[in-house]
């Protein structure tokens, strides 16, 4: 007899893995029922398989998807999208409105709604606790303490008045001083909090809208110091009620979640205004419980799925697209048993970036300079790729060809702009190298530098089935031009992106979803404040970063789309990416499973989904 996949003995592989359960919420549990019984519905669960596991459920400590999807549901930020309105939207969400934003976009004044709480913890002494203005000056500034290593950092350094010296004083010191005033985040009372930028930035609302400006309690973390991770203690409408750490995560709706009721916007399309109409009035969240579990290889979360194990499928596994949903639509098996499909909106371009130092450790990098030979190097690869197989081959078709790097649903993105740089042709890249001296001198079918030393780069990736089919398409677009390429294996994504912040990658192949609906959000990743950060090109040229800085400044506008438009140019121009696709994925849906839409700048729609329980148990 087979087990299911979601047999709790099945996922506990041995007595190591971590296990907690928290049953100081019970007592709370059960007197708040009755109050929410308007709103979650114990009976109805979502279950879902992601294909990576949660590493963290610290807001400003960890960036993956996973627990970024997890902490968007416990952890409440300032501001929030509204579900469905197209092109994305701003709303409060634990602030009474949106923010005043004055002195030329240098300073964000937001008042917060009062009688919201953190879920009960020993650290309030079992009870729960208001949310203050305090929690998000606390939690903002835990991003400058270097002991906390914040992946999200860049939101917020060079930008909040006193935050860089106040970090500068830890290193110096070992210890961040929370209690010390910083000038750029205050509460003024109890309910009000004051940023006061650097600088105008107009996009920095979007940042209060993101997991790692959600609230988390100074209490929370003195109780638990290095542990914080394994307490996330939100006032979100779902909380964490047990975890197998790497394999299991289950999510209670929270009893102690204040009054929330959906009052969005309709969406642009027939099934969008559906939705808006099931949800309009209803009280928020509306499922119990959130069943997530970690299964790295398709086939499992393939057969789950079809099994009614799980509830919907994302991102979905390429190897079935092609029969599952050819053209993103549902194959008509499928059809009739009532699957149904749902776009992944979601903002996210492919490169393969390319470092543009000049050494590497000491030792000179080809690929690295602003020379003109080194220019018409990087050009010439990226001519070389071979994009429709990564699209065909590699992607399964649930990607198109991108020619900028700035992806639809992004402010700055040209639909009709096509970069002659990013063409497809290998003759133009053959004789870019030839013009440039990078010839074959000793007849052995590799190209040496114009000085005539050896010619390699180095291309890093990640030991798993895509990356050394990707490896392979890339040793085959550069034999077509006669470059060598070498490949170094490094065995983590994390570790591989460490390493890049360092500046000892050369090449290595990677994405990036946008986490607002600004350009900005794609153009920072090249700005030299970047570097050691999300920079991993650690590309450093003065016209780039000058126009980046004024463009920040700038409202949106015909002057700041300009700008952007010159720094795509530049980009493409100078090629520390190559550019490569934008995703354009499938979510297959179970039939019982209501509501579901995805928002291109959150994470998982729990919050909004809803379970036809009747339609569930006929399978």
């Amino acid at each position: 007899m087979g087990v299911s996949m979601w047999d709790p003995a099945a996922m506990i592989r041995d007595s190591s893995v971590f296990i907690r359960v928290y049953p100081w919420i019970l007592p709370f549990a059960l007197v708040l029922s009755l109050a929410s019984a308007k709103a979650a519905d114990v009976r109805k669960v979502v279950r879902y398989a992601s294909p990576s596991a949660e590493a963290k459920l610290d807001p400003v400590a960890e960036s993956d998807e996973a627990s970024g999807g997890i902490m968007q549901v416990i952890f409440d930020p300032l501001l929030t999208y509204d579900f469905l309105a197209r092109p994305a939207k701003l709303k409060p969400n634990t602030a009474v409105a949106l923010p005043e934003v004055t002195d030329e976009g240098a300073t964000y004044t937001l008042r917060i709604k009062p009688g919201i709480f953190f879920t009960p913890d020993p650290a309030f002494g079992g009870k729960p606790r208001e949310l203050t203005a305090e929690d998000y000056v606390f939690s903002i500034k835990r991003m400058f303490d270097p002991k906390v290593r914040s992946t999200w950092l860049f939101l917020v350094e060079g930008k909040i008045r006193g935050g860089d010296e106040a970090m500068k004083r830890a290193k110096e010191t070992g210890r961040f001083d929370f209690d010390a005033p910083m000038e750029g985040l205050q509460a003024l009372d109890r309910y009000t909090v004051r940023i006061r930028l650097v600088t105008g930035d107009y996009s920095f609302a979007y940042v209060l809208a993101m997991v790692p400006t959600g609230a988390l309690a100074r209490e929370v973390v003195e109780r638990y110091s290095e542990d914080v991770s394994g307490h996330p203690i939100g006032t979100g409408p779902f909380l964490l009620r047990e975890w197998v750490r790497g394999s299991r995560v289950v999510l209670d709706a929270n009893p102690t979640y204040r009054e929330d009721y959906f009052d969005g916007e309709p969406g642009p399309d027939e099934e969008s205004r559906k939705v808006h109409a099931a949800l309009q009035g209803k009280r928020l969240p509306l499922v119990g419980r959130i069943e997530f579990f970690t299964v790295e290889e398709a086939q499992p979360r393939w057969l789950a799925f079809l099994n009614g194990e799980t509830d919907y499928l994302r991102p979905f596994p390429q190897e079935y697209a092609s029969f599952a949903i050819p053209g993103g639509k549902v194959a008509p098996a499928l059809a009739k048993k009532g699957y149904y499909a749902v776009p992944d909106e979601i903002a996210y371009t492919t490169y393969t970036t390319l470092n543009t130092q000049e050494k590497i450790g000491g030792v000179p990098n080809a690929l690295g300079g602003f020379t003109p030979e080194r220019i018409a190097l990087r050009r010439a690869i990226a001519h070389a790729w071979r994009i429709d197989e990564q699209v065909t081959i590699l992607d399964k078709h649930t990607s198109r060809r991108a020619y900028t790097p700035l992806p639809p649903a992004v402010s700055g993105h040209d639909p009709h702009f096509v970069s002659p740089t990013l063409e497809y042709n290998p003759a133009k890249a053959k004789a870019l190298l030839d013009m440039f001296g990078f010839v074959d001198r000793d007849g052995d079918g590799y190209r040496e530098n114009p000085d005539g030393t050896p010619l390699s780069f180095d291309h890093a990736s990640y030991p798993t089935l895509r990356e050394r089919q990707r490896n392979e398409l890339w040793k085959k677009s550069m034999d077509d031009i006669g470059l060598r390429v070498t490949f170094n294996t490094v065995e983590k994504l994390p570790s591989l992106r460490k390493l890049a912040q360092l500046g000892r990658v050369q090449s290595f192949s990677y994405g990036w979803i946008a986490d607002f609906p600004d350009g900005e959000n794609f153009l920072q990743l090249l700005w030299k404040g970047s570097i050691n950060q999300v920079n991993y090109a650690m590309f450093d040229l003065p016209e780039y970063n000058a126009l980046y800085e004024k463009m920040k400044r700038l409202p949106d506008g015909p002057e700041r789309s300009a700008l952007m438009a010159r720094m795509v140019k530049l980009i493409l121009v100078y090629v520390p990416w190559v550019v490569e696709t934008y995703k354009t994925e499938t979510i297959l849906v179970q039939p019982w499973i209501l509501n579901f839409r995805k928002h291109p700048f959150n994470h998982e729609p729990w919050k909004y989904l809803d379970v036809d329980l009747e339609r569930r148990a006929r399978g």
